[in-house]
């Protein structure tokens, strides 16, 4: 079992859907047991990036919080923040009226929101401090999509301001969408279309660029900042520099940018679509350099940034103009399984690692610690069961996610999730969902 001092030999104490007692517990005490010598206990996964039910680029993400929920528990993830996103000229209160209607009594796990901030209006700023008294104390930023999400910097730098005076997290995601642009335009005029053009419009530099921009805005607004799906070994140099002067910045990486190489986008005709995701995949440098960034400290989080789109009637809407692909892939299922395989039985993590990015420090992070990802007495009995004896094979035909594909199809996963119980119930047994399907409660979070 995995705790916060290290991984013990040990028993665990469940009542009433919570971790009572963590220690030797006598056989004289009359409880209900479950014998899981040889198996290796971890809290419940914490994926702090997702996007379910979500309208985005001319497409709607083909998982609800209902299917995507089920893979969650199914992938040892118990708790998710999904980014609920503003419509042109609506209120932060009406945003999160309406992402709370579209998950309460349809998550079978538990959840909570951010708001992304997509259409500044005049009374922004009083509306931001009503969400964070509800429970919703991190927002989002665009610094690419232009048009459709992006904001400019004097909106980052006022949002910022306000998110640190709230005690509240501003997550960014970082990439130069201007130039972004201009180079997407140059590609289409030179009659690159297919989907390596995703690719060679967003180097590397447009990562890195917009990293460092966003740091030296939360430098004048002395105010703490979270980057999101960090893909570039520029971008952990400039956060790690960051924290070295003592400057609050923190920043996650995905399960993709981790395992999967740019290479994918040279494959034959469209099938590359199934890559497209924003920042793109990258080189083995930067692979590495992320794994790094993750066993030093410098990264805090892996995410899934579970963002699905089919291939068939979604992806394919930008087959003669890679501008045009919804931008996102399915991942909340195998997050947690794959870093195992393929972090710790790889010797690139450690197990107490790997339990701290996937799930201890998403909670710190964001305002659920240590209801959340802690196996100690007074925690939710959130746990997951590890076989580390067997394996499993990602296959997209017999996945949860409501997805027709995955990025890791056919990837050999050492070590397997046995079971996965949330507030002590059993909610996933071996790749099935057995849970009840509206057992997920809202959970608001903690200012800072």
């Amino acid at each position: 079992m995995v705790v916060e001092d290290g991984a013990h030999i040990t028993d665990v104490l469940i009542e009433s859907g919570r971790i009572e007692r963590v220690g030797r517990i006598p056989a004289s005490v009359d409880v209900e047991t479950f014998d899981v010598r040889g198996k290796i206990i971890i809290p419940g996964g914490v994926d702090v990036h997702t996007h379910m039910d979500t309208p985005f680029m001319g497409a709607v993400t083909s998982d609800d919080h209902a299917s995507a929920s089920r893979a969650a528990a199914v992938g040892g993830t118990t708790t998710y923040v999904d980014y609920a996103f503003q419509r042109p000229g609506e209120r932060l209160p009406e945003v999160l009226a309406r992402w709370a209607g579209r998950a309460g009594g349809r998550s079978a796990v538990d959840f909570s929101f951010h708001l992304a901030v997509t259409s500044p209006y005049p009374d922004l700023v009083a509306d931001m401090a009503l969400v964070v008294a509800d429970g919703v104390t991190s927002f989002k930023v665009f610094m690419a999509y232009k048009g459709l999400a992006m904001l400019d910097d004097g909106q980052l730098f006022t949002i910022l301001t306000e998110a640190s005076r709230l005690g509240a997290t501003l997550c960014v995601h970082a990439e130069n969408g201007h130039v972004i642009d201009v180079l997407a335009e140059r590609l289409i005029r030179a009659g690159k279309t297919g989907p390596l053009g995703h690719l060679l419009s967003r180097p590397p530099e447009t990562e890195v660029e917009a990293v460092r921009r966003g740091i030296m805005l939360a430098n004048m607004a002395d105010a703490p900042l979270y980057f999101v799906h960090l893909s570039t070994a520029g971008a952990v140099a400039a956060v790690a520099e960051a924290q070295s002067a003592g400057r609050p910045i923190s920043g996650e990486t995905c399960t993709h940018y981790l395992l999967l190489d740019e290479g994918l986008y040279h494959g034959p005709g469209f099938e590359a679509a199934k890559y497209v995701v924003s920042p793109p995949l990258r080189g083995r440098e930067h692979r590495e350099e992320l794994w790094r960034g993750l066993r030093e400290g410098t990264l805090a989080v892996v995410s899934s940034d579970h963002c699905p789109f089919c291939m068939a009637g979604q992806k394919t809407l930008g087959v003669h103009d890679f501008r045009r692909i919804p931008n996102g892939a399915p991942g909340i299922e195998h997050r947690v399984p794959l870093l195992y395989g393929h972090g710790v039985r790889s010797g690139r993590l450690s197990l107490e690692r790997f339990v701290d990015v996937v799930s201890t420090g998403p909670a710190r992070r964001f305002g659920l610690y240590p209801t959340k990802g802690v196996i100690r007495p007074g925690a939710d009995a959130d746990l997951v069961v590890i076989d580390p004896q067997a394996a499993s094979v990602v296959l997209a035909q017999t996945m949860t996610q409501d997805c027709d594909y995955t990025p890791f199809e056919r990837w050999h996963v050492p070590g397997r999730i046995d079971a996965v119980y949330l507030r002590g119930e059993l909610v996933a047994r071996r790749g099935r969902f057995v849970g009840r399907p509206d057992a997920g409660r809202f959970l608001p979070r903690r200012a800072a």
